[in-house]
């Protein structure tokens, strides 16, 4: 039992501070999934000789952000109270009230002591993992057992274990009054029972992307949003394995095969976050590329998840718009103008430098203004492009980025192959569906360009 006191700044605090203890879930989930070597694109032949050090230098700043939380949540008096207790015991304890102290804290019978176990892990842990980078070196044996340790204690945590329900009652809730209408007027109760859990995980993945703070280049904020991406591949395969189980025992074709095209689409962006934005991303990145990569997969699976959503919706009802499920909703047709516009004004740049490059002032300050625009371009459109196209705008934005003007010959081959890759790029977004009969818009394009030069 709990007596009232704890009840009372347990409640409280649950309440005050609900985005907290949101996020101190997501972040625990997060760090036992970080050690699924899959997650990290890592292959077996790697392994032995892998340097894991800037792997737990990550996974350090994400144990200070999560007694940042703690420190939060939990009252000054009561952790005054725990460091009192940890002091008097290391000093005037004998082993036997030790012993008795510990018993009740393993014995996590309130959720008190289950957030104070929790607290005392993360610090332990701190301390650990400070001293072993200082060797600069940590093998895959010690990545894998600090790992094992970390798994031991969140699952075994009775309050905080965030696997503990599949669903939980007070972070999987779904206040969105357009889908608790649809979910109701389903009849059939295998339907309805899967697409309310399909539902529950959509928004349960929303959640997790919610707590990725793209604001700061703050290391801390930057290693906590990228430990949450890599959790969302495990999240993200585990369910799509859930979709292919439930669109075969749907017996409604037309349901069946709209959860199989969801699952592919799942396949597709989910391959452009893993396999190529954030491939190798432990190497040693700035804090911009680091923040700039964080951002862009954040965007592609923001958008991947809404776009489901609202497939998954408009299929029992066809007049709800994504912008009656979500208030920053921007839609397929939007998206697709953006893109061809983005794309085209590059297509400009290219074509600026060629007419240009003879005049060395001018082409050097078109370069210079092509290289801003492109830097935008990739915080913004680069996450509306298409899985087959981006290693190709990727591989020519690096090489651009890596020469200066000076290069002009190097420069000029370059975009000449370039240019042509872009306009059967411009071909293809043509052919999109949602761009049949909308025409394009060449002055907002030039008014763009003009931004930069």
């Amino acid at each position: 039992m709990i007596n009232n006191f704890q009840q009372d700044w347990l409640t409280e605090s649950r309440k005050k501070h609900w985005e907290l203890y949101s996020e101190l879930n997501v972040l625990l989930r997060a760090v036992d999934r970080f050690f699924h070597i899959d997650n990290l694109n890592i292959s077996q032949n790697e392994l032995p000789v892998k340097n894991f050090y800037n792997e737990i230098n990550s996974l350090r700043d994400v144990i200070f952000r999560i007694l940042a939380i703690f420190e939060v949540i939990i009252p000054e008096n009561k952790k005054n109270a725990f460091w009192f207790q940890k002091y008097a015991e290391s000093k005037f304890f004998s082993y036997y009230t030790r012993d008795i102290l510990k018993e009740k804290l393993y014995s996590q019978d309130s959720p008190e002591k289950s957030i104070f176990l929790m607290y005392d892990l993360f610090i332990n842990l701190k301390g650990i993992i400070t001293e072993l980078l200082k060797s600069g070196e940590i093998q895959y044996n010690s990545f894998i057992n600090i790992g094992q340790i970390i798994s031991k204690e969140i699952r075994g945590n009775k309050f905080l274990n965030p696997f503990h329900k599949e669903i939980s009652p007070e972070f999987d809730t779904i206040n969105n009054p357009p889908i608790t209408e649809i979910v109701k007027k389903i009849k059939e109760p295998e339907i309805k029972k899967n697409i309310s859990l399909i539902y529950i995980y959509f928004f349960r993945f929303l959640r997790f992307l919610k707590h990725i703070d793209i604001s700061s280049n703050d290391t801390i904020s930057l290693n906590s949003s990228l430990l949450i991406l890599i959790m969302l591949k495990s999240e993200l395969d585990l369910f799509r394995n859930f979709l292919k189980r439930n669109a075969l025992s749907i017996k409604n074709e037309e349901i069946k095969s709209l959860l199989n095209l969801i699952s592919y689409q799942l396949s597709m962006e989910t391959k452009r976050v893993f396999n190529q934005e954030l491939k190798d991303i432990f190497q040693k990145e700035n804090a911009d590329n680091l923040r700039g990569k964080i951002e862009n997969s954040k965007g592609i699976l923001n958008n991947l998840i809404e776009q489901s959503i609202l497939q998954i919706t408009q299929y029992f009802n066809k007049n709800i718009q994504g912008e009656d499920i979500f208030p920053n909703f921007i839609d397929k047709l939007s998206q697709s103008i953006k893109l061809r516009e983005d794309i085209f004004t590059l297509h400009r740049f290219i074509t600026l430098l060629e007419e240009q490059a003879a005049v060395p002032e001018v082409g050097r300050d078109i370069f210079k203004g092509m290289k801003n625009y492109m830097k935008d371009f990739q915080h913004s459109t680069f996450s509306l492009l298409r899985y087959d196209d981006y290693n190709e705008f990727a591989e020519f934005f690096n090489k651009i980025f890596n020469l200066q003007w000076l290069e002009q010959d190097q420069i000029l081959k370059l975009t000449k192959s370039f240019k042509i890759y872009i306009e059967t790029t411009l071909r293809n977004i043509a052919n999109r569906s949602e761009l049949k009969n909308i025409s394009f818009d060449v002055d907002k394009v030039e008014a763009n360009l003009k931004k930069y030069i």
